[in-house]
C-alpha cells in the first residue's frame, strides 16, 4: 500500500469478508438464542448486514475495484469466540447475555471500521460513497443500541438469577 486511496481499498475490502463472514455466524446466533426479542433482533440485523454487503458491493463498482480477496482475520477470530462460547453448557438467560456481548464485540469491530473507511473516503474527496458508508455506520450504531437496551433493561438481570 503506497497511499491512502490504496489503504481505503484495503479496508472496503476487509468490510466486505467481514460481513460475508457475519452473514454465515448469525444464522446460528438466532438459532441459539433463547428469547424471542433477540432472535428477531439477530434475524433483523442478518437483513441489514445483507444489506451492508450489498452496499459495498456498490461503492466497489463505482470505484472499479473487486470486493473479493481479503479475509478479515478480525471478524474470523470474534466469530470463532462466538462460536466457541456457543460450545459452553450454559443456562438459556446465561446464552442470551452472552451472545448478547458477543454480538456486541462484532458491532464494535464494525463500528470502527466504517468510521475509518467513512472518513478515508470523505478525505478521498468521495463524498457519496462517504455518506453510503455513514449510512452503514449508523446502522450499527443502531444495533449496538439495540443490544444494550435488551442487555441493561433485561437480559443481564434474567442472568442474575
Amino acid at each position: 500500500m503506497k497511499n491512502l486511496k490504496d489503504l481505503f481499498e484495503h479496508q472496503l475490502k476487509d468490510l466486505y469478508s467481514a460481513e460475508s463472514q457475519l452473514i454465515e455466524a448469525l444464522p446460528k446466533m438466532v438459532k441459539n438464542a433463547d428469547d424471542d426479542k433477540l432472535k428477531k433482533a439477530f434475524e433483523k440485523h442478518l437483513e441489514e448486514t445483507k444489506e451492508h454487503k450489498k452496499r459495498l458491493e456498490e461503492i466497489c463498482d463505482t470505484l472499479g475495484i473487486k470486493p473479493t480477496g481479503e479475509k478479515c482475520k478480525a471478524m474470523e477470530g470474534l466469530v470463532k469466540e462466538a462460536e466457541s462460547f456457543l460450545k459452553e453448557d450454559t443456562e438459556k438467560d446465561v446464552k442470551d447475555a452472552g451472545l448478547i456481548a458477543e454480538a456486541q464485540r462484532v458491532e464494535h469491530y464494525e463500528i470502527s471500521g466504517y468510521g475509518t473507511a467513512a472518513r478515508y473516503a470523505k478525505e478521498l474527496g468521495h463524498n457519496d460513497i462517504a455518506s453510503k458508508l455513514k449510512k452503514t455506520l449508523d446502522e450499527e450504531y443502531k444495533t449496538d443500541d439495540l443490544l444494550t437496551e435488551m442487555a441493561e433493561k433485561r437480559l443481564n438481570r434474567e442472568a442474575k438469577k
